[in-house]
C-alpha cells in the first residue's frame, strides 16, 4: 500500500505559479511509476505528467510542456510539480498518482486505470 497526499494547490492569476507536492508514505517509491493528472469541472481526468522514480526519466502531456516540470526527491519520498505561466484553463483538481507498471514505457502510462494508488487532490484555480 501506498498513501499519497498532495499539497500546494490555491487561486492564483494567470502567469502565476505554483508547486504542488505530493507526499508518498507506506512503500519505497523506487516500486512505481508516479504521475499527475487533473480534472476539470464538468470534464474527464486528464494526463499532465509522469516520472519513473529509479532513473527520473519524464514525460509530459503536450499542453503543458515547457510550462510545468515534474520532479521527484528521493530522499524525501515526495514528487513535484512545478507549474508556470499558468492559464485559467489549468484550472482543476490536481491528482498525484502511483503505478506499479514498471515494465511499461512511461509514454505509455497516460490513462487513469495504469495507476494503482491515489492521493485526495488539490484544488488550482487559475483567474484571468
Amino acid at each position: 500500500q501506498v498513501q499519497l497526499v498532495e499539497s500546494g494547490g490555491g487561486l492564483v492569476q494567470a502567469g502565476a505559479s505554483l508547486r504542488l507536492s505530493c507526499a508518498a508514505s507506506g512503500r519505497t517509491l523506487s516500486a512505481f511509476v508516479m504521475g499527475w493528472f487533473r480534472q476539470a469541472p464538468g470534464k474527464e481526468r486528464e494526463f499532465v505528467a509522469v516520472i519513473r522514480w529509479t532513473t527520473g526519466n519524464v514525460y509530459y502531456e503536450d499542453s503543458i510542456k515547457g510550462r510545468f516540470t515534474i520532479s521527484r526527491d528521493t530522499a524525501n519520498n515526495t514528487n513535484y510539480l512545478q507549474m508556470n505561466s499558468l492559464k485559467p484553463e489549468d484550472t482543476a483538481v490536481y491528482y498525484c498518482a502511483a503505478s506499479n507498471r514498471l515494465r511499461v514505457d512511461i509514454s505509455r502510462l497516460i490513462n487513469d486505470y495504469d495507476y494503482d494508488y491515489w492521493g485526495q487532490g488539490t484544488q488550482v484555480t487559475v483567474s484571468s
